[in-house]
């Protein structure tokens, strides 16, 4: 049969107030109910059928009702009304909460980054079900520190004498950590280093007979990777280009260069040369290393 109005809710059952009565005895003040108020104007208490003033003749804690005074003696003499009470919890239909169910000032999925992320920006994350704030600096897959430098003129190398090279033009320094031709490991930024150089050796006189060149870590105390280039059979050349690379685990405040061992037939000095296809020098941390 067909009806007019709200429709009948098949999902709680209809439920009556919650009452309890109890006996005074001139002496007990507290007295437990078999419901938690939230608060003391959530119930109706009654003495000798007399209604009790919420703000001041009882309190509540939990489900423990406690009166300022002691109700007399009687049989059934107290009694407790709820006013309400929960009766159920209703769950929202499947695409019906969208973002207009939520305070955009706190989430909000509406308006697009336009821009890569700062380092302090925050993302939501769970850690074993406990929700905590990350910035972005801890989970980037950049690969930085990162620099890249090279020789800005010329450098004159002596024959036969360990020569620290230099890198006057600096082309990408993200953590400001490279200066005086040495990178410093940035503090916190210790790690797994992908590190390059190559040098462009010329020599007038066509006298150049070897060059050893390497990487170095601590003002040239450890050597992390070198190679050394001979032209064999008494053949001089007049130009010598080298390069090393190594992936060597860094930390911080650990100082980075290159030097060059270069020997000439007639003992003399070449020239390192700088510009794009100059000596150079580059590194860069790998992302999560």
């Amino acid at each position: 049969m067909a009806y007019v109005g709200t429709p009948i809710d098949t999902q709680n059952q209809f439920q009556s107030l919650v009452g309890k009565r109890f006996s005074g005895d001139a002496s007990t003040t507290g007295f437990t109910l078999d419901v938690a108020p939230t608060s003391t104007l959530d119930i109706e208490v009654f003495v000798e059928n007399v209604r009790q003033d919420p703000n001041s003749a009882y309190s509540l804690s939990g489900t423990t009702l406690t009166f300022a005074a002691a109700p007399p003696s009687g049989t059934n003499n107290i009694y407790v009304v709820h006013q309400a009470k929960a009766v159920g919890t209703i769950s929202p239909a499947a695409g019906t909460v969208n973002a207009d169910s939520f305070d955009n000032t706190v989430i909000s999925g509406q308006t697009a980054l336009g821009a890569a992320p700062a380092d302090t920006d925050e993302f939501l994350v769970s850690d074993a079900g406990t929700i905590k704030r990350v910035d972005y600096s801890y989970i980037k897959a950049a690969n930085t520190p990162a620099f890249s430098a090279r020789e800005s003129g010329q450098q004159t190398i002596s024959h036969n004498t360990i020569t620290n090279l230099t890198f006057g033009t600096e082309e990408i320094d993200t953590d400001s950590a490279f200066a005086s031709n040495i990178f410093t490991v940035p503090s916190g930024q210790g790690g797994k280093y992908y590190l390059e150089c190559q040098v462009n050796l010329y020599d007038a006189d066509s006298n150049i007979s070897g060059c050893q060149l390497w990487l170095w870590k601590g003002s040239n105390s450890t050597k992390l990777s070198g190679l050394y280039d001979s032209t064999g059979g008494g053949e001089n050349r007049s130009h010598v280009n080298n390069s090393v690379s190594v992936i060597a685990d860094l930390s911080a405040t650990d100082t980075v260069g290159a030097a060059v061992n270069m020997t000439t037939t007639d003992s003399g000095t070449v020239t390192s040369y700088g510009g794009d296809s100059g000596t150079r020098i580059i590194g860069f941390k790998l992302a999560g290393a």
